[in-house]
């Protein structure tokens, strides 16, 4: 039985998740934070769940199904809501989550076999990258970062990632920590994916916090940029995260870190 959904995708992790299981055609609209999908080149885009340009112009779609996820702003939310449209909310906090959310919207494309195999294939991926992280070392300690003010660690599936990959997050995921918490916890590595800024974090910001002279990962210049994409959408990106992730901590960084000149700490 074929879905008869048509469905406007608010969240780069549904639409990943709904093209990689063979449900694009389903898909009448999505948010210009879906541009990396390259399948959906072409679709109309409108706002997301933090901003909706145009409530007219989502209605004139004629969706079936809103999918969105975190955040959310109320007011926005408030005015999906108000539409006769259903509206799917996700919040993930776990690579659990994240697998209940692909078979939900397999379920609910009528692509369950896709949802099966798009998760095994996330599984036996991550299982592959965990066996290649073992090298008898104790984890390296690892502070992520999704936003820089206020200070925001990575969210827990990233903490989840890091561990698969031989690490350890050294501050509490998900979370606002401070400067002098980073500090403390004296991460040997640390991990920018800004959200919503792709590949553009900037590690001058981090070895220019005083608190963070001292800090190991801040002597050794070892901050990396992985594109915020690959670590925040809960979703199949998490893959291609996830050997980032093991090339930062166990690999060969230079093409992932950048260093700022000497002197200029």
């Amino acid at each position: 039985m074929k879905s008869k959904h048509r469905i406007v995708s608010l969240a780069p992790s549904a639409t990943s998740i709904l093209c990689e299981i063979g449900a694009r055609h389903l898909l009448v609209a999505v948010t210009k934070w879906c541009k990396d999908v390259a399948s959906v080149a072409g679709l109309p885009e409108l706002g997301d769940c933090w901003h909706m340009d145009s409530v007219e112009k989502f209605l004139a779609l004629q969706p079936t199904l809103v999918v969105g996820s975190v955040p959310y702003k109320p007011e926005t939310l408030a005015k999906l809501l108000e539409t006769p449209v259903n509206f799917l909310a996700m919040n993930p906090r776990t690579l659990a989550d994240v697998y209940r959310d692909i078979r939900l919207l397999g379920d609910i494309a009528k692509r369950d076999a896709g949802a099966v195999r798009l998760i095994h294939k996330m599984q036996t991926e991550l299982s592959q990258i965990k066996k290649r992280s073992r090298t008898g070392a104790r984890p390296v300690r690892v502070y992520c970062e999704a936003w820089p003010n206020p200070r925001i660690s990575s969210p827990p599936w990233v903490a989840e990632l890091v561990e698969i990959c031989g690490g350890k997050m050294v501050v509490p995921a998900g979370r606002r920590v401070s400067d002098e918490a980073v500090a403390a916890a004296n991460p040997e590595a640390i991990v920018l994916a800004w959200a919503a800024v792709g590949a553009k974090s900037k590690p001058e910001k981090s070895y220019q916090v005083a608190a963070w002279r001292e800090v190991a990962a801040i002597r050794d210049r070892r901050v990396v940029v992985i594109p915020d994409e690959l670590l925040n959408t809960p979703g199949p990106p998490l893959i291609f995260g996830a050997r980032q992730l093991l090339d930062a901590l166990h690999g060969n960084r230079r093409a992932l870190e950048k260093r700022p000149p000497a002197g200029k700490r």
